[in-house]
């Protein structure tokens, strides 16, 4: 007879197998789609890259700038100040679905911390800490800083492991960002043939959150969150699991910056993977659909800088998915209003560019959606500013044709025409961008 921690470090292995092979054939599927951002025109590993954690890694190089090492959380404090992120936007989650997946567990939860750019993951007694950091052409760039104070902070770039997970039809088919919701076995193993969610605006609050913890109110609505299931796919805790102000029954939040999982960072955190690999993709089909136009032009003897046809369809298309995702179309509506239990919607709201009203595109709603205004805040990022100008030209002309009303497709339905205008109005005081396309409509008329 095996004994139970024999058992149990058996499981442990069968899981972590099970879970390799997965990553295994995922990744043939991955390599085929590395094909079209490694080499040109995007070349995605080569080429040089200033998102905020390369920036701070060259600012350490120098000298300019410097991390402190605690025995707790070794560099966390520290990266995070240097990033200017909140510790209020920890969330929790316990699922075995990462790098370090040996160092989680529902006792020992990975924290992740993040702003509008960075994502920040922090393991109890983890080897590294893991970041993910937004480039204005690139996309998500990601890295790893080794948590030892024997040597000099050192953050090394991932040359192709992370996108096993990170470059899928789950990220847009580009190396982006993700929240996975899944049905986690006592030890944080998900449970295999249960099926996964991968979690965004639209998703139904039943499907949220499995693997996480969640700290907040949200009324009657039932979600994935703080539970443990079993191999008949059926929680073993949901009622527990629901309506949470504490974790203190879940595990010793004391390891922690903050005893928080918040509910509304959670919600916003699903926001805005998505949308920043909205931009990531329609920043590389650009790219792409214009190198192969202009390519062709050479062939064809046609003149310089002719966008063909299929050029333009492509270039419409990635458009109008990135609109999707800044209007949040098809945004599930709450039952019940909902909060969160630390200060990140206060944290959150402090860096909103405000109209002349007070109104701005941070503001939350809570009752029925998460936004009041439902336009991605997003469209302040250098990664929007940064898309390929014949991409922006046609997302921005969209947007406005939308906001005037002159856009009446069903997918944007939910944007009452007070709720247009007043995103209008934000955009034009708040928006340069906005602002002169607006005058260039008017002064064409």
């Amino acid at each position: 007879m095996l004994s139970r921690q024999k058992l149990s470090c058996k499981r442990e292995v069968i899981h972590s197998l099970f879970w390799g092979i997965a990553c295994l054939l995922l990744s043939g599927r991955v390599e085929a789609q590395k094909d079209s951002f490694e080499g040109p025109p995007v070349n995605y590993l080569s080429h040089e890259v200033h998102d905020p954690v390369a920036i701070l890694a060259k600012e350490l190089s120098s000298g300019d700038a410097a991390l402190e090492y605690d025995q707790k959380h070794g560099f966390l404090k520290s990266v995070l100040t240097a990033l200017s992120i909140p510790e209020s936007s920890q969330v929790l989650v316990f699922s075995k679905t990462s790098l370090q997946l040996q160092r989680i567990s529902p006792r020992h939860p990975r924290a992740i911390y993040f702003n509008d750019d960075v994502y920040v993951g922090w393991c109890f007694h983890g080897d590294v800490i893991e970041l993910a950091s937004t480039d204005p052409e690139q996309g998500a760039i990601f890295y790893t800083l080794k948590q030892s104070d024997s040597s000099a902070p050192n953050l090394l770039r991932d040359r192709g492991q992370c996108l096993t997970c990170h470059a899928s039809s789950r990220t847009q088919d580009v190396p982006g960002y993700l929240v996975r919701s899944v049905s986690p076995d006592k030890a944080g193993h998900p449970i295999l043939g249960s099926g996964t969610f991968t979690t965004d605006h639209t998703s139904p609050f039943k499907n949220r959150w499995g693997g996480w913890y969640v700290t907040g109110s949200h009324g009657r609505m039932e979600h994935m969150g703080n539970q443990i299931f079993s191999d008949e796919k059926e929680s073993n805790t949901q009622l527990l699991g629901q309506n949470r102000k504490s974790l203190e029954e879940f595990l010793d939040t004391s390891a922690y910056l903050t005893p928080h999982s918040d509910l509304v960072a959670l919600m916003v955190l699903e926001h805005q993977t998505q949308m920043h690999n909205a931009i990531t993709a329609a920043n590389f089909e650009t790219r792409q659909a214009l190198a192969q136009s202009y390519d062709m032009n050479k062939l064809l003897e046609r003149e310089e800088g002719f966008v063909s046809e299929s050029a333009q369809r492509r270039m419409e298309s990635v458009a109008d998915q990135l609109l999707y995702h800044l209007f949040m179309c098809d945004e599930f509506q709450l039952q019940d209003p909902v909060s969160g239990t630390s200060d990140f919607a206060k944290d959150f709201s402090k860096r909103a560019k405000a109209d002349s009203k007070g109104r701005s595109l941070r503001d939350f709603d809570l009752q029925t959606r998460l936004f009041k205004y439902p336009c991605s805040y997003l469209i302040y990022s250098p990664s929007f500013d940064r898309l390929p100008n014949k991409v922006l030209e046609i997302v921005v002309a969209k947007a406005l044709r939308i906001l005037k009303g002159e856009d009446a497709s069903p997918k944007y339905s939910h944007l009452t025409e007070e709720c247009r205008t007043a995103i209008l109005e934000i955009l034009i005081e708040t928006k340069p961008m906005i602002r002169e396309a607006v005058q260039q409509s008017i002064s064409a008329r």
